[in-house]
């Protein structure tokens, strides 16, 4: 069969994600589930649709950033629809400045997300404090904020917007709205969630469900409590964020469940329940022997987007059309340490360089280049770090290690003897952490 370079080249993009639900991406699609030491997704459908179905929850996802945890929501996404769960799924990152994010602009980009996609399917909610808040906003600032009644989700959309794109403005805002966060949630709960979930019964679905992507990108900086971002959100703030009336799934960074704070997160934002973590795809077991099964998978990953319709043991008779050797698809795999966006971007690279078959040359060159730019981001006191977990392959909870994961230093992997941690394969190579 034929390569579509085209098409190879569209589907190593590293940025692009696999929307399960359609058609030509459940092709690329490949489930590691069996090797990252859980049903992860399915635990938290399991969760929601038969543990839970009639009372809200709120459950956490978290993973290092690019590891694939927004394909695998989008799985979970079309396993509720089928479970007839209506899903509203959102990348919080495009309604809200994840540099500088308080409760209300995230509770507010949730009724928006709500209420525009329901208005798409012809339910229009009118919820009355809104108006009054919007017109004393307006006042606040000055400027007359227009509240549409056939369209709520324009009106609180143009606040989002100003939110996000104006930091004096959020500010402004902030302080009016903080002491108003218990009625904003009152009302978006009776006003639009419940009165959302009757009108989805009516037309046989079974609850709501809102998927909220990307807050795991909030900056691990200090907010003006004196506390990380993270841990004001999420863990001071994380009674309200929990208090929504409907099923809601949060990413959260997962620097936090390695921190001191990991037991208060659990219980304030968790209910209880420990958050879900999305590791690594393993090269290696823990005493460093080939992980054969995860290796597998990988190489399935890259051929799979080169020839998305063959079936596994058809692709591998077609190395040949993308490697030198099977050997130079090996060594991709490996030195991603299994982490997806690493392994599509070095990729990608090569596919930049020069159209396959690729040489091991090429790719070593592209290897070299990230190890480079690895080097340029680590301080010394980093590589002294580095050794310790390359030596305990574990991490403590200081700042310093949350940061080496942070920077993808550190991987997190799982298996059927629990939890470890690796270096990056990259920089296990590199002369400076010999």
């Amino acid at each position: 069969m034929a390569l579509d370079l085209a098409r190879f080249f569209r589907a190593c993009n590293p940025s692009r994600t696999l929307v399960v639900g359609n058609p030509e991406d459940q092709l690329y699609y490949i489930d590691f589930a069996g090797v990252r030491g859980g049903k992860i997704i399915e635990a938290l459908e399991r969760t929601i649709s038969l543990l839970s179905p009639n009372d809200p929850t709120c459950q956490l996802f978290t993973g290092h950033i690019g590891c694939g945890k927004s394909t695998e929501l989008f799985r979970l996404k079309a396993e509720l629809e089928e479970q007839r769960f209506y899903v509203v799924y959102f990348e919080a990152d495009q309604d809200l400045d994840v540099a500088d994010v308080d409760v209300t602009d995230i509770l507010l980009a949730i009724a928006r997300q709500v209420s525009h996609s329901l208005e798409n399917m012809g339910i229009r909610l009118k919820p009355g404090y809104f108006s009054r808040l919007f017109s004393e906003i307006g006042t606040m600032l000055q400027t007359p904020i227009e509240f549409s009644e056939a369209e709520f989700s324009v009106g609180i959309g143009k606040v989002v917007a100003r939110t996000k794109n104006s930091p004096q403005f959020r500010s402004q805002l902030r302080q009016f709205l903080e002491t108003r966060t218990s009625s904003i949630l009152e009302s978006i709960n009776q006003e639009l969630l419940q009165r959302a979930t009757v009108e989805l019964e009516r037309r046989g679905y079974r609850g709501l469900v809102v998927i909220v992507d990307n807050l795991d990108r909030v900056e691990n900086r200090l907010a003006a409590s004196g506390r990380s971002q993270p841990e004001y959100l999420f863990i001071d703030r994380g009674k309200q964020l929990q208090a929504l009336d409907c099923h809601v799934v949060y990413t959260i960074p997962l620097s936090l469940i390695f921190s001191s704070e990991g037991e208060a997160l659990k219980n304030r934002l968790g209910g209880g329940v420990a958050p879900m973590v999305l590791p690594m795809v393993p090269v290696n077991y823990r005493d460093g022997h080939e992980n054969l099964e995860g290796m597998a998978l990988l190489r399935q990953l890259v051929l799979a987007r080169a020839f998305p319709e063959m079936n596994p043991v058809q692709r591998l008779d077609l190395i040949s059309e993308i490697f030198d050797q099977p050997g130079t698809l090996d060594r991709l795999c490996r030195i991603s340490g299994g982490h997806v966006r690493n392994l599509l971007g070095l990729l990608y690279s090569c596919l930049q360089q020069q159209d396959p078959p690729f040489p091991r040359s090429t790719l070593e060159s592209v290897i070299r280049t990230y190890q480079d730019d690895l080097v340029l981001r680590m301080n010394a006191s980093q590589q002294e770090l580095l050794r310790q977990v390359a030596q305990q392959k574990t991490i403590g909870n200081a700042p310093e290690y949350q940061a080496l994961l942070r920077s993808l230093f550190v991987f997190e992997y799982r298996g059927p003897q629990g939890r470890w941690f690796d270096l990056n394969p990259a920089l296990s190579e590199l002369e400076e952490l010999s």
